[in-house]
């Protein structure tokens, strides 16, 4: 059966300073487009699937841009819908040496986050397809968003589809009076695929982590406490059928290590670590592993594994690619996957 995932969220602008400036030194701007759930769906493009994106747009000039860019990667946008006054945009000032990146939103008010559930037919976006994507930003921008998300949660799951979530917790986004854990956790109980770190499971389901401090991808990492943290978890979001988590320790700006967990069955599964020694940009390096999990979990039906293995090898790759977008095909991430690092050139 060929596979089509709808993927909910909003396409952001996203201006970032040239090179290494401070967003207080600059008077230029890089423009791309990005957002999560966006960088979500053009990496399952790039892969090969059959990838849609739903959203709402306002009808202007940028908007029309962010469609073109969008279609540009093979996404379906026949669903989108128009109204509101404008596009979120947040601006990135990238990291440099100990200096930590920063980023500043501006995306109040925008045409996604005043989406009501009536604007959205889910019923006729899921006829045909296989499985739902969201993530926790939306509904930390508005009460709207976060009773959409559950309206196409709840069909979503009437029409058998899968429903992933990545839990993406941005704390600067929740101001409209209600806290994370209430509105997402009767999202997540219907919810078969989650991703994230182990600081946004502890906000949801208030599961302390474990620390990741390892200095080489050769340190071993504490399995049998991933363990305790996972079975947490588990007790929390019963229903949740496979859990996964990306492990990234920050060195210095340039230097990363990589890794990803997967919990299901009660067992837990630890994938290859990578050193990362020279980023180009980490902005949607999260998305590349959910997105590498979708397409190793339909790709490598049984073999979690091995879906493990391919989402890190995705993520570890998205380091290397400037822009929120995370531009590999399959081949690539499994030649990774294959490879010992000492490659040189593709020829």
């Amino acid at each position: 059966m060929a596979h089509r995932i709808v993927n909910f969220g909003e396409v952001l602008l996203r201006l970032t300073p040239p090179g290494y400036l401070k967003l207080s030194q600059t008077n230029s701007f890089s423009a791309t487009f990005g957002g999560s759930e966006t960088n979500c769906a053009v990496s399952l493009a790039h892969m090969g699937l059959n990838s849609e994106f739903v959203t709402r747009f306002p009808k202007n000039d940028i908007a029309e841009a962010c469609l073109m860019e969008l279609r540009s990667h093979g996404i379906k946008t026949d669903n989108i819908v128009y109204g509101g006054e404008r596009l979120g945009l947040y601006y990135y000032e990238n990291p440099a040496a100990q200096r930590v990146s920063k980023v500043v939103y501006d995306r109040a008010n925008s045409s996604f986050a005043t989406l009501t559930p009536e604007m959205i037919d889910w019923r006729k976006i899921f006829a045909g397809a296989t499985w739902f994507h969201w993530s926790g930003i939306g509904p930390g921008l508005s009460q709207g968003i976060a009773d959409t998300t559950l309206q196409a949660v709840e069909i979503a799951k009437e029409m058998g589809l899968t429903v992933s979530c990545d839990l993406n917790y941005r704390k600067n986004l929740w101001q409209y009076g209600k806290c994370a854990q209430d509105v997402m956790r009767p999202l997540l109980d219907k919810c078969d695929v989650l991703f994230g770190t182990g600081s946004e499971y502890k906000v949801v389901f208030g599961v302390e982590p474990v620390p990741y401090k390892v200095k080489s991808a050769h340190e071993a990492i504490d399995l049998a406490a991933h363990q305790r943290f996972f079975e947490g978890v588990q007790a929390a979001a019963p229903h949740c059928k496979k859990a996964f988590m990306a492990l990234r320790n920050t060195l210095d700006a340039n230097h990363h290590i990589l890794t990803g967990l997967l919990y299901a069955d009660g067992k837990l599964t630890a994938a290859r670590t990578y050193a990362i020694e020279h980023v180009v940009d980490c902005v949607g390096v999260g998305d590349a592993f959910a997105a590498g999990i979708i397409y190793g979990l339909i790709n490598y039906p049984g073999d979690d594994a091995t879906a493990l293995e391919y989402s890190v090898a995705a993520a570890t790759l998205k380091n290397t690619i400037y822009g929120d977008f995370n531009l590999v095909t399959a081949d690539e991430v499994k030649a990774l996957m294959k490879s010992d690092g000492s490659e040189g050139i593709s020829r």
